[in-house]
């Protein structure tokens, strides 16, 4: 037997004497203790009739057409967008009742958007426009922020659809920020319960052909007041 065959019997040797020794390991199955037992979902009142009819739904959006604003070329970017928001307002009112005197406010100062004057543009509620593909056909949509009377913020995003401006969706609520992450715009609203907020995820949905609050949820404010842990009361054998 030459050399290396020695040296390579040696070196398997020394490895077999290593793993058969471990460290006190023989080298079996070992339990890992009582499995706890699978649970099932419960169905609670699982004979409950069907309901006759739908609820109300937050966020049951459906598609609108907005007449009277072209869209060169079907880039929403060349549009104004106080003269999209003017038009879609006067045609679909949205969450607001046409008699609401929030509404009619709001449209009266919409006209402020298209005047000459500096101090009336100001007075334009209309915010800062966004641009995003939202809807995944590789354009981007309009999406504006109009500030109303009744200290809420009014979101609406516009989609371009074969030349023609449509309204994918209409909400309004005391928003505390919005935010946009890939192409789901995300909303943060006042809740009821103090130090807590509204989070929702509006996200495309192609089958309706708008944008769906697919998640809706109540979260602790990131500005709200922390808790003090109370200080345990000095003992007498502290001197004091």
């Amino acid at each position: 037997m030459n050399r290396s065959r020695l040296a390579l019997t040696a070196a398997f040797a020394a490895l077999a004497a290593a793993l058969a020794g471990g460290c006190g390991d023989p080298g079996g199955l070992r339990g890992a203790g009582a499995t706890p037992t699978a649970q099932g979902p419960t169905h609670l009142w699982p004979d409950l009739p069907p309901p006759s009819a739908p609820a109300e739904d937050y966020g049951a959006i459906e598609s609108v057409r907005v007449t009277g604003v072209k869209v060169p070329g079907g880039d929403l970017r060349k549009v104004d967008p106080a003269d999209v928001v003017r038009a879609d307002f006067e045609q679909n009112p949205g969450t607001y009742d046409p008699s609401d005197a929030s509404y009619k406010e709001t449209v009266e100062r919409l006209d402020d958007c298209a005047d000459d004057d500096s101090g009336a543009r100001k007075r334009c509620p209309v915010l800062k426009a966004y641009y995003r593909d939202l809807t995944g056909d590789r354009k981007d949509d309009l999406i504006v922020g109009v500030s109303t009377p009744d200290d809420n913020l009014d979101i609406r995003v516009y989609a371009e659809e074969e030349r023609r401006l449509t309204q994918i969706m209409e909400m309004s609520d005391a928003v505390l920020g919005v935010e946009l992450a890939g192409r789901d715009l995300i909303i943060r609203a006042v809740s009821s319960l103090p130090g807590y907020e509204y989070h929702t995820v509006w996200s495309w949905d192609s089958h309706q052909k708008t944008m769906l609050p697919k998640r809706d949820e109540i979260v602790r404010s990131g500005n709200a007041p922390r808790l003090k842990t109370p200080r345990p009361a000095p003992s007498a054998s502290d001197g004091r």
